[in-house]
């Protein structure tokens, strides 16, 4: 068994706290240490994180899935929806060096909902019952990733996610901001 797949709860949270202080860092670097970050206790409503910076709160949903894996989508929440400015963060990274990106982000403009779920397929179960049926999960929708903007940097989602415009000085720190 790989270490992927043993320690995938503890490589989940340490890719959380990656894009956290990615993210922390570029607002420290380059926006007056506006971010702010809350983490839920209970995780109900399909949010696993609440960011807010310049009057933007966003409720987010946190993916994650290696650059060689050949994930195609997602399931999301539909509470997300309810929740002002919920968005969903698809995290890619690389998993020999786990240095993140690019990011695909799905959501609304700072400010605006997330764009309607209504017309996505219904998930599954991942397992059967006892003869093979896979109960649909009402409230879970599959989420292809075509349906996904590309972000190359941390950059590039910070400023989507709090509608700003890119910092001509953060270019020069490259992929790492």
């Amino acid at each position: 068994m790989s270490k992927d797949t043993h320690q995938s709860v503890y490589r989940e949270q340490m890719l959380e706290h990656l894009l956290i202080s990615q993210l922390l860092r570029y607002s420290w670097l380059y926006d007056e240490a506006q971010l702010e970050v809350v983490k839920p206790e209970i995780d109900r409503s399909g949010h696993d994180i609440v960011f807010e910076a310049h009057g933007v709160i966003r409720h987010a949903q946190l993916k994650t899935s290696s650059l060689s894996a050949k994930t195609t989508r997602q399931k999301i929440h539909v509470d997300l929806a309810a929740k002002p400015s919920g968005c969903v963060i698809w995290t890619r990274f690389d998993s020999a060096t786990l240095e993140l990106g690019p990011f695909l982000y799905f959501g609304g403009s700072a400010g605006e909902p997330l764009p309607s779920l209504d017309h996505m397929p219904v998930a599954k179960h991942t397992k059967g019952d006892a003869t093979g049926n896979k109960a649909e999960r009402p409230n879970i929708r599959v989420l292809s990733k075509g349906r996904f903007e590309e972000l190359a940097t941390i950059e590039e989602l910070y400023c989507v996610l709090f509608g700003l415009q890119a910092n001509p000085a953060a270019e020069k720190l490259g992929s790492n901001t």
